[in-house]
């Protein structure tokens, strides 16, 4: 038996035999062509054949990932389009008399390496999008078949890394679990195996002599163990079974209430990017949303959603959540999301930058559009709106008069709209050291611990080099959080938990005790969350 250490992204165990998965021979030789008419005729078609690769790739993430993670495959056939990408590629078959393949290559890899230099993270990771989508082009053109697993057994990938069209592409029925050497945390194929509920390893240096052994995968705690002896394999095969009758138990809870032994009833709600995310809401039986990342509305496009656009997802959400509390955050752009037509530019800090509150108090426009939307769906649901970000009293005050003249702007007009519940963000520390006068201006509260957690250890959270540092559980966070309730209670002003940290069940007796009212998760922690407010005294 051996045993390897890697990274978790994702918990479970994994039983069952090694399947490699081989991107196959990546050589690409240097042909000289007489014709480049031909040649470019050629590479236009791999083109187009590789963006109807991605839209169907597009179509099975979305009913296997949902949108919000779907929506990489439509940014790769954007990419393909691109149009220094593109004529960088026709110049070098023409000027150079080369094959398309090794035009795409070589494209590939400079326009990789361009990327991966930047300051940026967010263009950092693009260095791997334009990797991904030159080895589909390179495929295309050399007329290679996109794999998948032989044999109708599940297996364990493992892999140097996965990009996530190659991850989207495998049956999932066939999956038992991911390993790979490289790859981090916050990349596309990490936060796709999360969605898919299948155990994750990173930073596993494997040995190279691995495929068909038989593997047990600890994603508990970011082990591997090759051709285990008995005792190993006996003793996880308990823990899966265990997790397996878990599970069956929670299904249990669903209908019950979030009620601890005592009688205090905590409002469970789950967070979502997208409306298709609200089938999961409803599946795992949350009692509401208490967070809608609106900003999903803006990503992935050319330009702003219009406010018909809009009104229509938040209508749609509101009407299937069936008079259930929905909570809107309003657009959180900025930082690590961006779209190329806010036209923000570069800065040395965005995570403490212009994002957020800061750029709808300053572009009224982009602000009074979603406002009205949001208004206007509320008269179909039960609607509440948060804004992200803030610092001070002085905006809540911005953002109430411009809320007033939205209003007043709807009554001109004899728009009908809703009521809506009025609520902030509590993730900066200056906004925990004046909730006391926050808490006079709004209805409630609700803490982004992952935020939070990062401006009060200045710690960049995408910095992977700083995760072992990193900790959420640290005694400013938790007294930050104690220090938020108690001055919100004081105002009547409710307080919920959106950040990561509300699914964390070492830590919900602690919130309970706090006096935390509401807990808003990922929709597969719903069910988990229950049972241990249900445990709570």
């Amino acid at each position: 038996m051996e045993a390897v250490r890697g990274k978790s992204v994702y918990g479970g165990i994994a039983i069952g035999r090694v399947w490699v998965f081989d991107k196959g021979d990546s050589t690409v030789k240097r042909i000289h062509i007489e014709d480049t008419s031909a040649e470019i005729k050629r590479f236009e078609n791999a083109k187009e054949n590789a963006k109807e690769q991605l839209g169907a790739l597009y179509e099975k993430a979305l009913k296997e990932v949902g949108e919000v993670n779907a929506q990489i495959f439509e940014v790769h056939q954007m990419m393909l389009d691109d149009l220094d990408y593109v004529e960088s590629i026709i110049h070098m078959i023409e000027n150079q008399n080369v094959n398309a393949e090794y035009a795409v290559a070589v494209t590939g890899d400079n326009f990789s390496e361009m990327f991966a230099a930047m300051e940026d993270d967010y263009m950092k990771a693009r260095a791997a999008d334009v990797k991904d989508i030159s080895n589909r082009l390179v495929s295309v053109l050399q007329g290679d078949e996109q794999g998948g697993i032989s044999g109708d057994e599940p297996v364990i990938i493992v892999a140097d890394d996965l990009a996530p069209s190659e991850t989207v592409q495998l049956d999932k029925n066939k999956v038992l679990a991911f390993v790979t050497k490289h790859g981090s945390t916050n990349s596309h194929t990490a936060i796709l195996a999360r969605t898919m509920n299948i155990p994750a390893l990173i930073g596993v240096d494997y040995p190279e002599d691995i495929d068909g052994k038989q593997m047990v995968v600890d994603g508990y705690n970011g082990s591997v163990y090759i051709e285990p002896d008995d005792a190993t394999l006996k003793k996880f095969e308990d823990i899966r079974n265990e997790d397996r009758n878990k599970q069956k138990l929670l299904q249990e809870l669903k209908g019950k209430d979030d009620i601890t032994k005592s009688g205090r009833k905590i409002k469970l709600y789950a967070n979502i990017g997208t409306v298709t995310d609200v089938a999961s809401v409803l599946q795992n039986d949350a009692a509401g949303i208490g967070l809608f990342r609106s900003e999903f509305l803006y990503l992935g496009r050319e330009d702003y959603p219009s406010e018909e656009e809009q009104f229509q997802a938040y209508k749609t959400v509101a009407e299937n959540m069936a008079g259930k509390k929905v909570i809107i955050r309003t657009l959180d752009i900025g930082a690590d999301k961006k779209a190329d037509y806010f036209n923000l530019e570069k800065e040395e800090n965005p995570a403490m930058g212009y994002r957020a509150i800061r750029i709808c108090l300053t572009r009224h426009d982009i602000f009074k559009t979603q406002l009205r939307a949001i208004y206007r769906a509320a008269r179909y649901g039960n609607i509440s709106i948060m804004y992200p970000m803030i610092i001070s009293v002085d905006e809540v005050r911005q953002i109430k008069k411009i809320v007033k003249e939205v209003k007043a702007e709807l009554d001109s007009k004899q728009i009908p709209y809703g009521e809506v519940e009025q609520g902030i963000m509590i993730e900066t520390p200056a906004a925990v050291m004046i909730s006391d006068l926050l808490a006079k201006e709004v209805e409630f509260f609700s803490i982004g611990t992952n935020d939070l957690t990062q401006y009060t250890l200045a710690i960049d959270r995408q910095n992977p080099q700083l995760d072992n540092i990193y900790d959420s559980h640290h005694d400013a966070i938790l007294r930050m959080i104690q220090m938020t309730v108690d001055n919100a209670h004081k105002e009547n002003c409710w307080v919920g938990i959106c950040g990561e940290l509300g699914a964390d069940t070492t830590l919900t007796d602690t919130f309970v005790k706090m006096g935390i009212d509401e807990l808003s998760v990922t929709p597969s922690a719903v069910l988990k969350v229950r049972e241990k407010i249900r445990a709570c005294d």
